[in-house]
């Protein structure tokens, strides 16, 4: 893996291929591996990227006392800087959609296009006031799990809220896909975990009302359906917009349904060249 030196961390990324750079950012307590069979598809086309944030991966802990959407975005910045070369593309999921948003309101054409899986404006998907999120913070609960189950026991009793709030099987629908997801948050310590969860539940949604980058947004049919409504809104405010639900999949659709994630996500990328 390559290393982007920062004042506060080593940001550790891989490149595959050659061409305009597809940037891919994973989702929360995962890492650049989720986005394999995306990896192995595009880097014939494409100089393929995949970075593992803060917290994450090989990445790991960093000095930072503490985590945001905001400060993984600056990160994604410095590493397209150093990528320099054609506009990217850019493809996030879950928390990895919230930076992917944050950099398109920062720069509304900046990037040739997004694609946004498993996309969420917020957590939970109910946009409260911050006044209201610190008032109703389930941090101190969060950190009281933390110390009694750990990382991966904290986390499979957040599946199984949702799972109870729902009644989708939410996370992903592949048991394989579900298992390798719980054991990856088992790599992550309680205190980087409570750090990655507080910049997702600190996060202020940007508007999106004058991003003129397309975007596609991609949800799986067992998605959280507030989950789904915020995707809807995404597409709906930014200029040029497209949601795509995709059937037999959960919140990992680019891994619950990987060859239908590629064929919409390729379909797209032509009709955005094309244009």
């Amino acid at each position: 893996m390559a290393a982007l030196e920062l004042d506060d961390g080593t940001i550790h990324y891989q490149t595959s291929g050659d061409g305009r750079p597809l940037v891919f950012v994973h989702g929360g307590w995962m890492d650049g591996t989720a986005w394999e069979p995306q990896v192995d598809h595009f880097a014939d086309e494409y100089r393929v990227v995949t970075l593992d944030v803060r917290g994450h991966g090989s990445t790991g802990a960093t000095d930072a006392d503490q985590y945001s959407i905001e400060l993984f975005t600056d990160d994604l910045e410095a590493l397209l800087s150093r990528l320099e070369g054609d506009q990217p593309i850019l493809c996030g999921l879950s928390l990895g959609s919230m930076v992917v948003q944050e950099f398109l309101d920062r720069h509304p054409a900046n990037a040739s296009a997004a694609i946004l899986g498993g996309a969420v404006r917020s957590m939970p998907p109910v946009e409260l006031p911050t006044a209201m999120k610190s008032l109703w913070s389930p941090l101190p609960a969060l950190t009281t799990s933390l110390s009694l189950s750990g990382s991966t026991g904290t986390f499979q009793s957040m599946l199984q809220s949702i799972q109870a709030t729902t009644g989708k099987r939410w996370l992903s629908v592949d048991p394989d896909v579900r298992a390798e997801a719980i054991d990856g948050v088992g790599d992550i310590s309680a205190a980087e975990y409570r750090k990655i969860f507080d910049a997702l539940y600190q996060y202020d949604p940007p508007e999106l009302t004058g991003v003129e980058t397309p975007t596609l947004v991609v949800h799986g049919d067992q998605e959280a359906p507030l989950v789904k409504r915020q995707g809807s809104q995404i597409a709906t405010d930014v200029a040029d917009g497209t949601r795509v639900e995709l059937s037999d999949s959960g919140h990992l659709v680019n891994l619950d349904r990987p060859r239908a994630f590629n064929r919409v996500t390729a379909n797209f990328l032509e009709k955005v060249t094309a244009a």
